[in-house]
């Protein structure tokens, strides 16, 4: 949820570790294991919710309800992917005001064109740097409160290269937003030198995925480039379909999920997870 407070601990001089989430349940564990803020994955709702790519397929009302459920379970300021805004400047001030609403802290936007597709794939395409500038400047003026923060992106290296992203960069941050992203950096030589750039400037995020474009790093490693805020986006998704394909494998094969039991949760402890007991006290209350 926004908050001054977020927008503090952005200015402080250690970097953010924030993992990715696509649902309540994946938000309430991670608050549980004590991480400071959360990330809604555009991916991971495709992946989760479809079952499918990140194409552009998930709908900005999809995104909202997810935020909206998420907000309603924890307090953790959350980072929206809102990808392109779910259309041209106008799509995206509705965009701005329904996650607003529904309990984003930080929106991110990105200048790919619409439907997008994941950073790391091949075959993406970015519209004009003013029509981003045009998009960022809507976005800004639509959000209720200041401590809604504004996140551009851009997806440019892979398409226009590094003196067109760099440009690109200045120009967003000139627009006035709240962080800066540059998807799918290919070296160490681009982090550092993005770090270098930016990162005294402005809150600059880092994107790790697995087995992504990004040559991966710790958190600490990031932030001694310049990076502030550091994201797992997608590794939720990805453990969580690895656990999967093991319990179902032994499932099938053993008839039983005896042979699970220590990898996974007893009916009481995920009752204990999500909070059963306090709910029912709270429901003989009334």
């Amino acid at each position: 949820m926004s908050s001054p407070h977020f927008r503090q601990r952005l200015g402080e001089n250690r970097p953010l570790l924030v993992p990715g989430i696509y649902d309540a349940l994946t938000a309430l564990i991670a608050e549980q294991s004590g991480f400071e803020a959360l990330y809604l994955s555009g991916a991971s709702i495709a992946y989760t919710r479809l079952g499918r790519s990140d194409v552009g397929l998930v709908t900005a009302s999809e995104v909202a309800d997810t935020v909206a459920s998420i907000a309603d379970r924890v307090v953790l300021p959350l980072i929206v992917d809102a990808d392109t805004g779910f259309g041209n400047a106008l799509n995206t001030q509705r965009t701005v005001r329904a996650f607003e609403r529904a309990g984003a802290a930080m929106l991110q936007l990105e200048d790919q064109t619409f439907p997008k597709r994941c950073g790391h794939l091949d075959g993406k395409a970015v519209i004009p740097l003013q029509e981003m500038c045009g998009k960022l400047r809507a976005a800004l003026d639509a959000r209720h409160s200041d401590n809604t923060l504004i996140m551009a992106r851009t997806d440019a290296l892979a398409i226009e290269g590094w003196d067109a992203t760099m440009e690109r960069a200045e120009a967003y941050l000139a627009c006035g937003v709240d962080a800066l992203f540059i998807e799918a950096l290919r070296s160490n030589n681009q982090l550092a030198d993005a770090g270098k750039r930016f990162g005294a400037r402005v809150p600059l995020l880092a994107n790790m995925i697995e087995g992504g474009k990004t040559p991966p790093h710790s958190v600490d490693t990031l932030g001694e480039m310049g990076f502030r805020i550091v994201i797992f986006p997608g590794g939720t998704a990805r453990a969580a379909a690895f656990a999967l394909q093991a319990y179902f494998r032994s499932l099938r094969a053993n008839g039983s999920s005896a042979a699970m039991q220590d990898s996974m949760l007893d009916f009481d402890g995920l009752n204990e997870t999500i909070g059963t007991p306090t709910l029912l006290e709270l429901g003989r209350r009334y």
